[in-house]
């Protein structure tokens, strides 16, 4: 019931399986295959179909003979350009210090040794989009770039995102070389969910411990919000926690309901906790305008909160289309509510509130060392815009 388990059969992503398979399968015969970009939300698959493909492409490779490796990076848990380029030194048995090199002296070892080895090297990077955001498409540019100056081993990039719009973040040339294939992962519907609950919960379960009702509803509620296989199998497995827990012998609907909310709690705490310094901010600047009795804000109103939050801490700020940008990602991962609503001959414009409630993200925030002082910050422009409403 674990993201990490890899079952046997990955049921309803067989055509995924066999269009990842017939663009990697060049490498058997000693050919560099295409790069392929695997777009698609988060429990969609994407994961779990690259690592199941390349399992078995490395079957085939020892049955072969063919001198074919892979590398398999989650991004949001290396977190920079040093760390991925030290784990791909790893990859083809190159030893570099934790810190200490420049990002170049790594890279350029990796290459040398890459070139020494005589293979076919794959490398998979899982969620690149957080690496992106973060520290920018220099590592994309240097791996699209590497076979210009390699001639005795090739490579080819596999990235995963989980953001269908990358291509803004990506420089046009970074893109055009990454991007030879590209795969889109549709979310799963109840029914496919429900078929994957029941072949894991076949594993996980007692026999009879598990009514179908709340099977169904593990797969419903899942479908429901994003088609999200891993949000299923969390529901399903913390609902027999809880009936564990009650000393129950079959998980009913009233666990699964349970599980919910425990999730649902967990899921933004871990969001919030996890959010980059700007995100922080801007969610703060959020924060601080509901206090003031600003129930709906525009980017305006956050953006003077957000400049003065960063004055305040020594930062300096980024830009308003940025902001922008940082909206967006907290609206799609459920912190923010970002709709835009029609001021007649005025025009449009855009309306964001808060989708949690103050006190969780004060808790939250509180305890973080950097922004932990500014939840009982009290920006001067507040005052000014509760003026302009009254």
């Amino acid at each position: 019931m674990r993201h990490d388990y890899l079952p046997d059969t990955l049921p309803h992503r067989e055509e995924q399986i066999r269009q990842v398979g017939e663009i990697v399968a060049p490498v058997l015969k000693g050919a560099r295959c295409s790069n392929v970009f695997i777009y698609g939300k988060t429990g969609t698959g994407k994961t779990a179909v690259t690592k199941y493909v390349l399992s078995h492409l490395e079957t085939k490779a020892k049955e072969f003979n063919a001198p074919v490796k892979f590398c398999y990076i989650n991004c949001r848990v290396v977190g920079s350009e040093y760390r991925v380029f030290a784990r791909l030194c790893q990859s083809v048995g190159v030893s570099v210090p934790f810190t200490g090199l420049s990002v170049g002296e790594v890279f350029e070892r990796f290459r040398a040794s890459l070139d020494s080895s005589h293979i076919i090297l794959i490398v998979a990077l899982d969620e690149i989009d957080s690496l992106i955001k973060m520290r920018g498409d220099s590592l994309l540019y240097e791996l699209t770039r590497i076979n210009e100056t390699l001639t005795k081993s090739k490579t080819s990039l596999i990235g995963i995102s989980n953001d269908l719009r990358l291509k803004e973040f990506l420089d046009p040339r970074v893109f055009s070389s990454l991007s030879e294939e590209e795969i889109v992962f549709r979310p799963y519907d109840a029914y496919e969910l429900r078929n994957i609950l029941l072949d894991r919960a076949k594993i996980a379960f007692f026999k009879d411990a598990l009514s179908d009702s709340a099977l169904s509803l593990c797969a419903a509620l899942a479908a429901a919000e994003h088609g999200d296989a891993r949000r299923a199998l969390d529901l399903l497995r913390v609902a027999g926690e809880v009936a564990e827990r009650k000393s129950t012998t079959i998980v009913s609907e009233e666990h699964v309901r349970e599980a919910e909310k425990h999730i649902e709690h967990n899921r933004v705490v871990e969001a919030l906790k996890n959010l980059t310094l700007h995100s922080k901010l801007v969610v703060l600047s959020v924060y601080h305008l509901k206090k003031a009795d600003a129930h709906q804000a525009n980017t305006g109103e956050i953006y003077e909160v957000y400049t003065e939050i960063c004055g305040e801490l020594g930062v300096s700020p980024l830009t308003q289309r940025r902001l922008s940008t940082l909206v967006n990602e907290l609206d799609s991962m459920g912190l923010l509510n970002a709709r835009v609503i029609s001021m007649g001959r005025y025009g449009r414009t855009k309306k964001i509130r808060l989708e949690m409630a103050r006190c969780l993200i004060k808790d939250v925030l509180s305890s973080d060392d950097r922004v932990g002082r500014l939840t009982d910050y009290d920006p001067r422009c507040l005052s000014k815009n509760t003026r302009n409403k009254s």
